[in-house]
């Protein structure tokens, strides 16, 4: 018994001593990766198969579902457990697929038939905390956004097939918003570039944000969206206030204004308040929340707060009152080649669906098109059949991002996809 227990112990001390050597805090193994050093960290090279007997039901059971205007298909182009928002790559064919667990998934088309034929997991040795929000420079620069930090990843293709990424803290750990203030909701960041400074829209925990925390939020940009320079991190901005939870924000490359979606307002009924898409006409504005729980409808805990001057000043109405609680979230202007005229410079975005309403709505893809003054003219459904008759979900989509061909990629965190939408006479 004592050589068991003492074979045992060794082989303990053993296994623990190897484990602390490759258990390396997550700060040291950033500062190794930002300079340029191997790492020597333990890491778990994931891979996702792809000609798996899933890919197939899901091909059966829900893209067979999905209806689509005349002309255009839809297929699968990856499997990836918790699909959320997603980065283009320039020309590898490689997209980078956010999650709200510690997980960022690459997909590589390596054939460059429109289908991924690897889906791995990016950066293994980092330690991610809910890295939702990926988005990629024109110039080459992947930036994650996670619940309370912003990484940047230069040359992103180049590092992608080895486990020691180059990784810099844009904001770091606990400085996106006080640690005090860290929340399990609402926590999916997002991020877009433009003019050398990174976006990231931080929604706010709450379901109504309570009086005692305006202040703090404002100031911080807590239910609202900051910018920084996108190599320095500094010259941070509050560019926008008032926003409940924004799941998507895109630049339109016309006349370079920012629009974005925000999920509404839970618990006043199943029709009401609607969900909202909007266009930031300059920085500095106010979009309505606490007061107004989505379009022009005030929330039950502030409907009779009189409004402050300075925010009603500010005020900034939707461009479009979406379908109440059908969760907007991703969303693009469209630029490619491959879809009709009519879409040139349309607005994609994705509806998740409700969570709590009685009859459940969304779970679709909607197209909205602009005027001539950059307004949003009509919005409509472009892709739906995620949900059944019967108020089930099929599948759920979180974003949607042009892909290097011209098509758009949809990603699905309930069914852990990524499908892909093209025209087809183009094909």
């Amino acid at each position: 018994m004592k050589n068991i227990i003492t074979i045992f112990t060794s082989l303990f001390f053993a296994l623990s001593s190897s484990t602390l050597l490759h258990a390396k805090d997550d700060d040291e193994i950033i500062d190794r990766l930002s300079s340029m050093y191997a790492t020597g960290a333990d890491y778990s090279w994931d891979r996702v198969p792809q000609s798996t007997k899933y890919a197939e039901n899901v091909k059966k059971n829900i893209i067979s579902k999905i209806k689509l205007p005349t002309g255009f298909k839809i297929e699968l182009f990856a499997v990836a457990p918790d699909a959320r928002n997603m980065a283009i790559s320039r020309n590898k064919g490689a997209v980078w697929i956010g999650t709200r667990k510690d997980r960022v998934w690459q997909a590589v088309d390596r054939d460059m038939d429109n289908v991924a034929d690897t889906v791995e997991r990016f950066a293994p040795n980092i330690k991610f905390d809910i890295p939702n929000g990926p988005c990629y420079s024109p110039d080459g620069f992947l930036y994650i956004a996670e619940r309370n930090r912003v990484l940047m990843f230069p040359a992103a293709e180049y590092f992608m097939e080895s486990p020691d990424t180059v990784a810099v803290p844009i904001i770091n750990q606990g400085e996106l918003i006080p640690e005090a203030e860290e929340s399990y909701n609402h926590t999916g960041r997002v991020c877009a570039l433009k003019d050398d400074k990174i976006y990231v829209s931080m929604g706010q925990p709450f379901n109504v944000s309570p009086p005692e925390k305006q202040k703090l939020f404002n100031e911080v940009g807590i239910g609202g969206m900051i910018s920084v320079d996108r190599f320095s991190g500094k010259g941070r901005t509050v560019v926008a206030t008032g926003i409940r939870n924004s799941g998507g924000h895109a630049f339109n490359p016309k006349d370079g204004t920012l629009w974005f979606t925000d999920n509404q307002v839970d618990g006043m009924g199943d029709e009401t308040p609607p969900g909202e898409l909007n266009k930031m006409p300059k920085m500095g504005m106010w979009y309505g929340h606490p007061y107004y729980g989505g379009g022009n409808v005030r929330t039950n805990e502030y409907k009779n707060e009189k409004i402050p001057q300075e925010l009603a000043s500010k005020y900034v109405k939707p461009q479009v009152d979406m379908i109440a609680h059908a969760a907007d979230l991703g969303m693009m202007f469209y630029t490619g080649q491959m879809f009709p005229e009519k879409y040139s410079n349309a607005i994609f975005s994705a509806q998740h669906g409700s969570w709590n309403a009685v009859k459940p709505r969304g779970a679709r893809v909607m197209v909205t098109f602009l005027d001539s003054k950059g307004n949003a003219k009509e919005t409509k459904p472009f892709a739906e059949g995620w949900m059944t008759e019967m108020g089930t979900y099929l599948g759920r989509p979180v974003d949607v991002q042009q892909y290097v061909d011209g098509s758009i990629l949809v990603s699905d965190d309930k069914a852990g996809v990524v499908y892909r939408i093209s025209y087809a006479s183009s094909e």
